[in-house]
């Protein structure tokens, strides 16, 4: 067959894929096999297979069906001493480099002048995809790729505003999609009460089966009866209501109710998959084909509402905050006023930067023998090994016992710099003794203490005004890749323009290459970011990087302390 009409025969489309579990090995070495296992799991968790949509309306794995099946053949014949390069989910090149390079690095809709209409039509050029955080680095693990991010945000809440309890408190909440799916766990966890809202009932039941939400209600109104009576009783439920954002929350607010916390997991950071009022979805998927830019006008007119009554409540006193949506921003850019737009506070600055100066963040590990029993090994070990550590050990076990696995393996644990080194070793000379059924890979959320840049969500009101400063997830990307990490990704979307940010993910196979590997990367993974608060002015991260940090004693070399004063020259003498 010729070389043209192989490239004429369209791909497999693949409906459904199963990561690989077991010993047996498809690629030539267990970094090769790990990355593709992280892909396909990537896909297990998919909310459209066929369609290379991992999560987040428009998040893909990969281009297009010739690209994944080339990214999955690559992966199989590529050598322990060569690089696979990935350009906006499209593999590229093959590069002989050395065993100790990454395996694959990647980089991702990175765009010159960003803009929704250009990144649209270099979409439809089939010259970029959107990365999303973990779809196009292959780190999404299912719905709880987020769900302690949701649960130590709660905790902050609960610290600030209710003595460090939320029993018979309610949150009011939307979004049942890839990310937004835990909040109703997360908040039952705390013992609350969460009325959750989603335009989406297919995605509603998907939630459902898999335990994230307790129950479906008919209507808003019953929603909030049930809601009320459990709250009242102290009991924890998770409750769910089809419906618009705007829409019901503008209802719930014309009848009087008032939840104790408000917010939103509403896809307005991608406004093509934010579903407009007056739309079914299929009404919506309609129209998104027919008619792009009136879908843009439709959804962002909803956003300014659902964002509007969203400040009603924050004004009578509801602990209301955006969630990393972008929906602020999106509001602003389509024309509310400055004023009106940034009133509600973003979580990262008015709850979670202290756990970023310590280190902390949405840190991951995947059991890629696929054993439940290696989940359960290594939570046991980090339940000894951070005893001391009660952020850590109140998460696991209540992971332990409400968390369901989807796809490999997973978990997420909020632990910071040093912390992060030690366990990973643990890992690695698990895997060696015998202990695990196979390796495990480690990688994190792109919102972590320093991979990313983001003016309007982790790097908003930063100390010393360095909100828009970019250097620092291209010094991460940087500084992992020398660190020998098995794939690097250099990515930027969000809003699109609005954010720069870097995946990456390391294995433990058992080795002593790996413990090289691990050593360096757990270090400077989370120390810049610890390196980044720390400069800023953040005293909690100036105490860790000069070695005096309550979780480690490690420290940092720091050649020079920024002030907002310097000599420029002689005039400043």
């Amino acid at each position: 067959m010729s070389q043209s009409e192989i490239a004429s025969q369209k791909p497999e489309i693949l409906y459904s894929v199963k990561a690989q579990r077991g010993p047996v090995l498809r690629c030539k070495g267990w970094r090769q096999e790990s990355i593709l296992r992280m892909l396909e799991n990537n896909m297990e968790n998919a909310e459209k297979p066929e369609e290379l949509v991992i999560y987040g309306g428009i998040g893909k794995c990969a281009r297009n069906w010739e690209s994944y099946h080339a990214i999955v053949q690559s992966l199989k014949e590529l050598e322990d001493d060569e690089t696979l390069v990935v350009q906006s989910g499209m593999p590229v090149a093959v590069f002989k480099t050395h065993k100790f390079a990454p395996t694959v690095v990647m980089a991702t809709t990175n765009i010159m002048r960003p803009s929704w209409s250009t990144f649209y039509d270099l979409q439809d050029k089939n010259l970029t995809i959107f990365a999303q955080y973990t779809a196009a680095p292959w780190e999404y693990i299912g719905t709880q790729g987020v769900i302690q991010g949701t649960f130590e945000t709660l905790s902050a809440i609960a610290r600030k505003h209710y003595d460090d309890k939320l029993v018979g408190k309610i949150l009011l909440t939307a979004g049942a999609g890839g990310m937004g799916g835990n909040q109703t766990r997360a908040m039952t966890m705390h013992g609350g009460v969460c009325i959750l809202v989603d335009a989406n009932e297919e995605i509603i039941h998907r939630r459902m089966k898999v335990g994230y939400i307790d129950l479906l209600a008919d209507s808003l109104d019953e929603a909030i009866q049930l809601a009320r009576q459990h709250a009242n009783e102290g009991q924890a439920i998770g409750i769910a209501v089809v419906g618009n954002s705007a829409d019901l929350y503008e209802e719930a607010f014309a009848k009087g109710f008032r939840p104790d916390i408000l917010t939103s997991m509403t896809p307005a950071h991608d406004p093509i998959s934010y579903l407009p009022s007056g739309y079914s979805v299929q009404q919506a998927e309609e129209l998104r084909k027919a008619n792009r830019e009136l879908y843009l006008e439709k959804a962002r007119e909803t956003m300014i509402r659902e964002l509007r009554v969203t400040n009603k409540f924050f004004d009578e006193g509801v602990h209301a905050f955006e969630y990393g949506t972008s929906l602020r921003k999106e509001c602003r850019d389509a024309g509310m006023p400055e004023d009106e737009a940034m009133r509600i506070p973003g979580f990262v600055s008015e709850y979670i930067r202290p756990l970023f100066c310590e280190g902390r963040g949405p840190f991951r590990w995947v059991c890629l023998s696929g054993e439940a029993s290696d989940l359960a090994k290594i939570d046991e070990m980090v339940l000894e090994k951070f005893k001391d550590d009660l952020l850590v050990t109140r998460w696991i076990k209540l992971a332990c016992e409400h968390i369901p696995i989807e796809g490999l393996p997973a978990r997420i644990c909020y632990l910071g710099f040093g912390q992060r080194k030690e366990f990973a070793l643990e890992v690695n000379e698990m895997v060696r003794r015998g202990e695990l059924a196979g390796p495990v890979a480690f990688s994190r959320d792109n919102l972590d203490s320093g991979s990313i840049v983001n003016p309007t969500f982790e790097s908003e009101k930063m100390l010393d005004g360095g909100d828009l400063i970019s250097d620092w997830p291209v010094l991460n990307g940087l500084l992992n890749a020398v660190g020998m990490c098995d794939l690097i990704a250099l990515q930027a979307n969000y809003s699109m323009g609005e954010a720069v940010h870097t995946g990456v993910t390391m294995i433990a196979d058992g080795t002593d290459e790996a413990n090289m590997r691990l050593s360096v990367c757990m270090t400077v993974d989370s120390g810049i970011g610890v390196v980044r608060h720390a400069q800023a002015g953040y005293q909690t991260a100036k105490d860790v990087a000069n070695g005096k940090g309550s979780l480690t004693k490690e420290s940092i070399k720091v050649p020079l302390w920024w002030t907002p004063k310097a000599t420029f020259g002689p005039q400043d003498l």
